[in-house]
């Protein structure tokens, strides 16, 4: 069976495709091969309408539903795009869908404690145009069962760099970074797996907003300016950091506000005499960067490193093309007796893991296979995930 995974992170740069071929269950044991895997990149008002919506204090219900479906159409024509493109056709799609909000500890409202989800984008379009199946909206199934409904990459990084020998930490880098530990020999209830703390996120927002650019391309700004260690020993000694997993995070913890915040911190510290006083915007973008660097690793130390032996930190997710981020982390890293290696030398490339991911998990759908590992999302018991759309 050929299954389109389909992703579009909390960055919203766009829409990754993989096409992957999953053997006939159970026999195949999980195995599977990437044919291809594409990216498109959303156009600049749809990346803003999107960016707008998440995490909004006000919306136009108007407006979602028109999101909603112009999202569908956008993603049909990115898996048709895909199929040209590796002259094959999917027989289902994995669709993740964009997260406008996601809240996974439950707060009161209106008289009842509630923990929600929203991933936007209309599957049953996607199925009329593609012709197939669509199994989309994968985490309210596990948030039913009492988890958080993240983080779900976990069950792909299981399979992919489960080792006899080592411990391995998958080490995903998108809006948001997450970490999936499995140490040696490790069965599906040892794993744990959570939000290490803002990704590309806030490096993104401040490099937008202080040189105009959507991101800072192999880190170049941040490679030009110091870090501001006030700032981030400052931000680190925040509550989210200090919480045990499970836990998530989104851009109602690392969004706009968290952006602003975070410059106003770093302005004050230039003022104060901090280094670099020459090339302030560009100390506030390698501070940012830092700030990544630094909460994965603290994560690291302080949840992952006491459950057992670990030797190596394998990252994927944009934020691995950044090459001042990976010098930061390495060195962080080196300390942890941590060996720093990349998705790519598995046989999936950093770009293409989460959509590979869902690929695989709506295969398990399709075939009733629950596929949360409850001890990475919090969840009372194994769920099957997804919502299925019938061409």
């Amino acid at each position: 069976m050929i299954v389109a995974g389909v992703m579009s992170g909390t960055s919203a740069d766009g829409i990754n495709v993989a096409l992957v071929r999953l053997g006939s269950p159970p026999a195949a044991g999980h195995r599977f091969t990437l044919i291809g895997q594409a990216e498109y990149p959303y156009r600049k008002e749809v990346r803003k309408t999107i960016l707008a919506a998440m995490n909004a204090a006000n919306a136009r219900v108007a407006d979602l539903s028109r999101l909603n479906f112009l999202l569908g159409e956008l993603y049909a024509a990115a898996v048709l795009s895909a199929q040209r493109r590796f002259r094959v056709r999917a027989d289902l799609v994995g669709c993740h869908g964009q997260t406008l909000y996601h809240q996974g500890e439950p707060a009161l409202f209106l008289g009842r404690k509630l923990a929600v989800t929203w991933q936007t984008g209309e599957s049953a379009l996607i199925a009329a145009r593609l012709g197939v199946p669509v199994v989309s909206d994968f985490r309210p199934a596990d948030m039913a069962a009492g988890g958080k409904g993240a983080p779900l990459v976990p069950y792909l990084d299981y399979r992919l760099y489960r080792s006899m020998r080592i411990g391995r930490i998958a080490q995903n880098i998108g809006g948001i970074a997450n970490l999936t530990a499995i140490p040696p020999a490790a069965g599906p209830t040892e794993v744990v797996a959570f939000d290490t703390g803002p990704g590309n996120m806030v490096i993104d927002a401040l490099t937008e907003r202080l040189f105009g650019q959507r991101f800072d391309r192999d880190g170049k700004i941040a490679a030009s300016g110091s870090v501001l260690p006030g700032v981030v020993a400052k931000i680190l000694q925040r509550s989210f950091f200090a919480c045990k997993p499970p836990r998530t995070a989104g851009r109602e913890d690392f969004g706009r506000e968290f952006a602003e915040e975070f410059l106003r911190l770093c302005k004050r510290a230039g003022k104060d005499g901090s280094p670099g006083q020459t090339r302030q915007k560009h100390n506030v973008v390698a501070t940012a960067t830092a700030l990544t660097a630094y909460s994965i690793a603290k994560a690291v130390k302080r949840f992952v490193i006491p459950r057992g032996q670990f030797g190596e930190l394998i990252v994927s997710g944009g934020g691995a093309k950044n090459s001042t981020l990976m010098t930061m982390l390495s060195t962080q890293l080196q300390t942890l007796g941590l060996r720093l290696r990349y998705s790519n030398e598995f046989g999936v490339p950093s770009e293409a893991k989460e959509a590979v991911a869902f690929a695989l998990l709506a295969h398990e759908t399709w075939n009733r296979r629950t596929s949360n590992l409850p001890s990475a999302t919090g969840a009372r018991k194994p769920a099957i995930l997804g919502k299925i759309s019938y061409a």
